[in-house]
């Protein structure tokens, strides 16, 4: 998954084109049920499924992808 296919999650998900690849999801306005959309929509896309707890620790567009690249490595 790359910055862009995260961007455009969270662009879709916030319903704003104001996403950059270091903007924080929280900051934007986003939630933990709309955080659930993005786990999903990654899962959807990759296959990788993340926790919350993931999502919590890479919350921007730019760290979210380098995290489902770490785990996508993995197996």
């Amino acid at each position: 998954m790359t910055v862009d296919d995260t961007l455009e999650i969270f662009r879709r998900v916030l319903e704003t084109p104001d996403v950059t690849p270091d903007s924080d999801f929280f900051d934007l306005g986003g939630d933990s049920l709309l955080g659930t959309r993005v786990l999903s929509a990654v899962a959807r896309t990759t296959g990788v499924e993340l926790t919350f707890d993931d999502f919590l620790l890479a919350a921007t567009p730019g760290a979210l992808a380098k995290r489902v690249a770490e785990i996508a490595e993995r197996g």
